[in-house]
Order: C-alpha cells, then structure tokens, then sequence
C-alpha cells in the first residue's frame, strides 16, 4: 500500500500517531490521514511505541520523530518515490 491520504477529517491542528500496524504507522496531521508504510519508511519498524507516538510538527507539513532523529515533510510521505534515498 502507497503512503497516501486516506481521509479527510475535518479540521484540525497538529500531528499524532492513530495507530501502529504491523505493515506501517497511521498519522493524523491536521485534515489527513497519512499511511506510512514500513517498507518506504523503515525507521520506525523496530522503534519503541513511546518513540513512534513522540512525533512534533516544527513547522507546517514537517513532522519531526526526536527520539528517532527522524524529519519527514509531507512531500516524502505522499511522494516517497521523488525520494529515493533510505535507510538501510
């Protein structure tokens, strides 16, 4: 599955966590329900729950995991392909 926007929330401000999957991690920023895929986002796979669920957004768009050292605006989530550099 794609990272994309799943659903629209209506409005409101800031990021959290919504679930962890075992295939990847819902997040809820402002309006959208990202997915983001363990498989285009491998930083979180073997990250604690606390570290996961600790996300900020510093500015708009940009979401930043301190725990993980992990900063991803929503470019990357919506287009990881434009992206090509991981972690490996």
């Amino acid at each position: 599955m794609s990272p994309r926007v799943f659903r629209d929330q209506g409005y409101r401000s800031g990021v959290e966590v919504t679930n962890v999957f075992r295939a990847g991690i819902w997040l809820l920023a402002g309006r959208r329900e990202l997915f983001l895929p363990y498989r285009e986002f491998p930083w979180f796979r073997e990250a604690t729950i606390a570290a996961v669920l600790n996300v900020e957004e510093p500015a708009p768009g940009h979401f930043y995991w301190p725990d993980l050292d992990v900063d991803l605006d929503i470019q990357a989530i919506e287009h990881p392909e434009r992206f090509p550099l991981k972690y490996k």
